[in-house]
């Protein structure tokens, strides 16, 4: 009897895409409404006479623009197209679709911000503009083509190591994220979020003496460090590591601090936020922290919202900070303009955005 003939061999299949998880797709939102807002920023002074949204799609060169232009338009779109990539990853076989669509939505979206300019007197639609954000989305999904698989299997070691498996622990890392970039705006006090008295109009009308101030300022940084290091431990895994991982967190926290007032101030001003009021709320805040941290998970995210809680209340009873006039003195000049606006937008909305999560990883 003969044997059956062998089946044909299967047709090779691309290799499984390893898992990039929700955070690329956390990160892409959050930067798209960033981008969104610092396109648009300040949203005021609209104009709707004579205005051609599409006029400067043309092959003309702009007349206004310089090299530090071209750079930053480049580089603030490639996280864009970096998140985006790996967020689509998941969605195809080939790796060349989820960068084509990242390249395709950074530049669609671009047009809309550009476009949208167009009836606001205080920005420069432009053509280059549109390609150099195009071209930035672009290297920015290539790299992350290039890196994604290289990097994937060493993020998922890291991340089941480090990571606690805490419901949508992607959006709290998200918001850790997002602290930290508050933190390049000297004009705040230190670690203080959620401060309404500029955006609500209303100004304290209290004569503050220096030792009010000085206690004041050390309570906002306490309560916030407290707050902030009690999230940042509870998103690790294990007890422990979380003194290790929470100090390393405010390190590079005040890396960005100084990093800011250098850029924005001064190189000599690089620790002008080292106060001694400053001083007094890192040495309250970490004895405080290194107790939380011994709590169970539960105690430490229940503790780090009623601290957070605390630091909006107090640094909104707060003096404002001496060097805040200063700052947005400069800031009000070029670029500065936009990252100041966003910035302040994000310390304002960042605990009210916290707190809701904190209770529901609890």
């Amino acid at each position: 009897m003969p044997l059956p003939a062998a089946p044909p061999p299967p047709e090779s299949s691309p290799p499984p895409l390893p898992p990039t998880g929700r955070l690329a797709r956390y990160l892409a939102m959050v930067w798209a409404v960033l981008t969104v807002y610092g396109s648009l920023y300040p949203f005021a002074q609209w104009r709707t006479d004579s205005v051609e949204p599409f006029a400067y799609l043309n092959f003309s060169w702009p007349y206004y623009w310089t090299g530090l232009d071209i750079c930053l338009n480049v580089l603030v779109y490639m996280p864009m197209g970096f998140c985006v990539t790996l967020a689509l990853r998941p969605c195809f076989k080939r790796q060349y679709w989820p960068v084509f669509f990242a390249a395709l939505l950074g530049g669609l979206l671009s047009l809309s911000m550009e476009s949208l300019q167009s009836w606001l007197p205080s920005r420069v639609a432009s053509n280059l503009d549109l390609a150099c954000n195009t071209l930035g989305t672009l290297i920015g999904a290539l790299l992350a083509a290039w890196a994604g698989l290289r990097l994937a299997p060493f993020w998922q070691s890291a991340r089941a190591r480090v990571i606690a498996p805490l419901p949508h622990v992607d959006l709290g890392l998200t918001l850790l994220g997002l602290w930290l970039l508050t933190q390049l705006s000297p004009e705040f006090l230190l670690f203080g979020v959620g401060d309404l008295r500029q955006a609500l109009d209303w100004l304290p009308t209290l004569n503050y003496g220096p030792g009010i101030y000085r206690r004041a300022e050390a309570s906002v940084v306490a309560c916030n460090l407290l707050a902030v290091g009690l999230f940042a431990g509870a998103m690790t895994r294990g007890r422990w590591l979380a003194f290790v991982l929470a100090p390393l967190f405010f390190f590079v926290a005040a890396l960005i601090r100084s990093l800011g007032a250098a850029l924005l101030i001064g190189p000599e001003n690089f620790l002008v936020w080292l106060t001694p009021g400053a001083w007094q709320g890192l040495q309250l805040g970490g004895a405080a922290l290194a107790v939380g941290l011994l709590l169970p998970r539960l105690g430490r995210l229940l503790l780090a919202a009623l601290a957070l809680l605390a630091g909006s209340i107090l640094v909104n009873l707060a003096p404002l900070n001496p060097y805040s006039a200063a700052a947005v003195d400069l800031w009000l000049q070029g670029h500065f303009l936009n990252f100041n606006g966003l910035t302040r937008w994000i310390a304002t909305l960042w605990p009210f955005l916290a707190l809701p999560y904190l209770f529901l990883a609890s």
